[in-house]
C-alpha cells in the first residue's frame, strides 16, 4: 500500500513517536516521506555575517513510508484498491461504509 502514497495525500502515522497523528505529505524521497507538522526536530543554525545572530529553527524530518498509511477525511486508515473505470482510467479507491470512494486517478490507459 505504501507505493500509492505521494505528495499531497493525507496520511496517518501508525508507528513511532507520532503514532495516531495525521498530516499531509510534503515530499517523498525513496522510502521516506516528510509530513507537515510531524516528526519536528530542532536545528541549530550557525551565525552568518548577513543575519547577525544564530538561531534555532524547527524542521520536519522524514519518516519511513512503512510507518504511515493513507486515511480518509475523518482520519481513519483505509486500504486502497486499484480498478479500471469505464472510461479506461486506472483509479485508486477505498470502501467507506457501503460506498466506494475514488481516492485518485492513477493514469489513463489506451
Amino acid at each position: 500500500m505504501s507505493k500509492w502514497i505521494r505528495k499531497g495525500d493525507k496520511v496517518l502515522v501508525i508507528a513511532g513517536n507520532n503514532k495516531g497523528k495525521t498530516g499531509e505529505v510534503l515530499s517523498k524521497s525513496g522510502e521516506r516521506v516528510v509530513i507537515q507538522g510531524l516528526n519536528i526536530r530542532k536545528k541549530h543554525m550557525k551565525r552568518r555575517a548577513k543575519t547577525g545572530s544564530g538561531e534555532i529553527i524547527e524542521i520536519e524530518k522524514p519518516i519511513h513510508i512503512s510507518n504511515v498509511c493513507l486515511c480518509n477525511a475523518d482520519g481513519k486508515p483505509v486500504k486502497v484498491k486499484v480498478r479500471v473505470s469505464s472510461k479506461g482510467e486506472k483509479e485508486l479507491y477505498f470502501i467507506d461504509g457501503q460506498n466506494e470512494v475514488v481516492h485518485r486517478v492513477i493514469k489513463k490507459t489506451l
